[in-house]
């Protein structure tokens, strides 16, 4: 399908948090006709207020009802489950062929869960996670990571598009939320190195911004360095991906990990230390928040 025949589709939308808000914008801006649902009404009425033409729907069953695709973006597992079964739940409303969207970062379980009950009635899903945190879905420069049948990936792909910088599928059902908890280990583990990094440059009486400005021309840069070394540095944390959000994810990481064998002691470890910064009062923090600890520790703060 391709930007074009794909213009005016009937779309819908639900959950308008922080990155579910405007990644419906996205969609809307293409031209799409997109309804939203949200838990808490008067979101859903602001977004439909706030883009000319758009819709808001009471109930997920409303959402879905005359929609080709239907997106969610909730908060865990049970949440999912919640929007998607029962009476007024989307699959009381799904049409045969209609495709479920899911960029939750939620379990491979759940993923699996809901192909089988989509399949049932004669329609589609796809998990899809997303990558990018709140800027990403603001600038429209989102990574999707996808599980599903490549068919049905092949029509859902230009209205990620929208929003999505790379749209990748990984696998069948599941794949998706699967290469998001990759995705995960490689940020925790990245992040508790940068904070003992930054920590010994400080003790060792360093200019630390003048370190991060070297060491990120060379082997050493990341993202993480690139965007939150100066203000861990500034001990600044009051944006970003939340502590809470991250032990939500790594919980789903190393419970999956008892599932497939995999090892993960650093995984495990820094999930303890982000239960250490929630006991600090952190648990909205940015995940760069670790380097905390160590000041903490030092009597800092």
């Amino acid at each position: 399908m391709s930007e074009n025949s794909s213009s005016k589709t009937a779309i819908a939308f639900l959950g308008l948090g922080v990155m579910g808000y405007p990644m419906a914008g996205h969609l809307h801006a293409r031209g799409h006709a997109v309804t939203v649902y949200n838990r808490t009404a008067e979101k859903a009425r602001r977004w439909a207020n706030g883009h000319a033409g758009g819709q808001w729907a009471g109930t997920p069953r409303e959402a879905a009802q005359s929609a080709q695709v239907v997106f969610l973006c909730v908060g865990n597992d049970n949440d999912l489950r919640s929007v998607v079964y029962g009476p007024e739940g989307v699959l009381a409303g799904f049409q045969p062929g209609a495709v479920l969207v899911d960029h939750t970062t939620a379990s491979a379980e759940v993923a699996r869960e809901f192909a089988q009950a989509c399949s049932a009635q004669g329609a589609h899903f796809i998990d899809a996670p997303v990558s990018g945190g709140q800027v990403g879905a603001e600038k429209g420069q989102l990574t999707v990571m996808c599980g599903g049948d490549p068919d049905v990936f092949a029509r859902v792909s230009p209205f990620m598009q929208a929003y999505g910088k790379a749209v990748t599928l990984m696998g069948s059902s599941g794949a998706g939320q699967l290469t998001k908890m990759v995705n995960q280990i490689c940020i925790a583990g990245t992040l508790q190195g940068l904070s003992e990094a930054l920590n010994f440059a400080q003790h060792a009486g360093l200019d630390a911004p003048r370190v991060l400005d070297v060491i990120s021309k060379g082997a050493a840069q990341s993202w993480q360095m690139e965007n939150r070394g100066r203000t861990m540095v500034e001990d600044h944390f009051d944006f970003g991906f939340a502590v809470d959000w991250m032990r939500k994810d790594l919980g789903l990481v190393l419970a999956e990990a008892k599932v497939n064998g995999a090892l993960l002691p650093l995984t495990a470890l820094v999930d303890q230390f982000y239960a250490e910064v929630q006991g600090m009062g952190g648990g909205r923090w940015d995940t760069s928040s670790l380097i905390r600890r160590f000041r903490q520790s030092d009597g800092k703060h």
